[in-house]
């Protein structure tokens, strides 16, 4: 599987489509999502009402009062930021997306429909369209020895990267994404599993050892 924007994304799902059709590698978007953040937000209309601090919601979403929100952002319809939550600098929350109890979201884009609802950390990812993160996925966005990231053994000269997870993807309970992990499309991830490199599309990964192709 390449693992080019076109082929994890369908950029109809993300109000920053316009912008992100300038890149070929998901990698190459994330030191630009604030300047990304600043041009759609500096042209959007009524709908969305700006905070302080290039902070945009839109006025059909939902942020609960006990969250804490820091801009650049942009919360886009019916999106709902649940008790708890900490939206850093520099995200992008999708249409219809859910972002629940005690989760944590930094320097991401994350696309329309997706639920990251529980106990989570997304850093410096980009998470595709109807995905669903269960409670406690962790997506780590940098190596211990504190190097550049590699993918596919191309050095990406960024020391924090975490994980582009493509449409439609499931991952099960507290499983951790190393950084510069890449999930393709429609796959699967079971609970409990610490995953590395590039997987597939349309898989079920149940174990390092077992993973099986869906029917």
């Amino acid at each position: 599987m390449e693992y080019k924007i076109k082929n994890l994304f369908d950029l109809n799902n993300t109000i920053a489509k316009e912008y992100l059709n300038n890149y070929i590698y998901p990698f190459e978007i994330l030191p630009n999502i604030e300047k990304i953040i600043l041009s759609i937000g500096n042209n959007l209309d009524e709908n969305f009402i700006k905070k302080n601090n290039n902070i945009w919601i839109h006025k059909n979403s939902i942020v609960e009062e006990n969250c804490t929100v820091k801009g650049p952002c942009i919360i886009d319809e019916n999106a709902k930021i649940g008790p708890n939550s900490y939206i850093r600098e520099n995200v992008i929350i999708g249409k219809n997306a859910i972002i629940g109890n005690s989760s944590e979201i930094k320097n991401s884009i994350i696309f329309n429909n997706t639920k990251i609802p529980h106990f989570n950390y997304v850093g410096d990812s980009i998470i595709g369209a109807n995905s669903n993160l269960s409670a406690g996925v962790i997506t780590s966005n940098q190596k211990l020895d504190k190097t550049n990231i590699k993918i596919n053994n191309i050095d990406t000269n960024l020391k924090k990267i975490g994980s582009f997870i493509a449409d439609n993807v499931e991952i099960g309970c507290n499983t951790v994404l190393n950084p510069g992990t890449i999930i393709g499309r429609n796959s699967v991830i079971y609970p409990l599993q610490n995953i590395r490199g590039i997987l597939e599309e349309n898989v079920i990964y149940k174990t390092r050892e077992n993973i099986c192709k869906k029917i």
